[in-house]
């Protein structure tokens, strides 16, 4: 071995020995400390890319259900006032049968019109008020609830508006200021056939609500089964995502068992890489020896 001052074979080396096993430690502390093997194209394209594409379509599909999760509040709202306003229309049933018995006094029947008109007006206010983020699927005039179901966009599903206000397609019930008083008050009022008895125009409303408690339950199971659709896809769409997230971690996270054992290792190796290069730097000072 050649001895001299000018170069130290044996410090350069230590020194790439060092460097190799610093720049080592250092990507083990990154995956380390972010939990992932691939965190950048330049650790491995390939799997990156395909990371990437697959974080894309999880995007689109959380955007999706959040549209799901509107689309059933929507609706969840609808059937919420649908079965309140089938309960009213129970409560109305009963009255109208009171109203037909003929042996009720006219003292009676004003205290069941008032609360009859009260019911019917209370299915009004619920048709209002059964709103929600600008949508009410069962006031007249509603438009139907298209929702995307699919990150292509292409799919939808389809929940039908229900007319439930008075008046409207699935309510047929009396329209009349008080349907059974104005038999007696005001024969001429519209909609109320003069030559009628209070008997017969009761039995005619308990005929049109028995016709409107039908409707309304067809109304609801429609809403009902959009409700179950859009749930339902949403579920599917919640394991596709799981699916998709596990995807994701297998191709870039890291194995931080291994990535621990490997960390503790390369500390090692680094803490003798420097002593060795301490020793190899120390080597040239045996020189002054031969000049002693």
């Amino acid at each position: 071995m050649v001895n001299n001052v000018n170069t130290n074979p044996g410090a350069l080396i230590a020194l790439q020995n060092l460097t190799r096993i610093t720049n080592q430690l250092e990507e083990v502390q990154r995956r380390v400390s972010t939990g992932l093997e691939v965190s950048s194209a330049k650790d491995n394209p390939a799997l990156f890319a395909l990371a990437q594409q697959q974080r894309a379509e999880l995007g689109s599909i959380e955007s999706v259900q959040q549209g799901l999760r509107i689309g059933v509040s929507t609706v969840d709202v609808a059937l919420a006032a649908g079965e309140s306003i089938s309960d009213v229309l129970v409560e109305m049933r009963a009255l109208a049968s009171q109203a037909a018995d003929p042996s009720i006094s006219a003292e009676n029947l004003t205290i069941v019109t008032d609360q009859y008109v009260a019911l019917r007006d209370q299915i009004t206010r619920l048709v209002d008020t059964a709103e929600i983020g600008g949508r009410n699927l069962i006031a007249s005039g509603a438009t139907d609830l298209t929702v995307v179901a699919g990150p292509d966009g292409a799919t939808t599903i389809n929940v039908g508006a229900e007319d439930l206000s008075v008046g409207g397609a699935n309510l047929t019930i009396s329209a009349d200021a008080d349907p059974f008083a104005a038999v007696v008050d005001d024969p001429d009022t519209v909609g109320v056939d003069e030559s009628m008895t209070i008997s017969e125009v009761a039995e005619a409303e308990i005929a049109a609500i028995e016709a409107s408690i039908s409707n309304v339950s067809t109304a609801l199971g429609a809403l009902g089964s959009g409700a179950n659709s859009l749930e339902l896809q949403n579920n599917i769409l919640t394991r596709v995502s799981d699916a998709l997230e596990i995807s994701i971690g297998n191709l870039v996270d890291a194995d931080l068992a291994r990535e621990s054992s490997r960390l503790q290792a390369l500390q090692v190796q680094q803490q003798l890489a420097i002593q060795t290069l301490s020793i190899a730097n120390a080597a040239p000072n045996s020189i002054l020896a031969l000049f002693a």
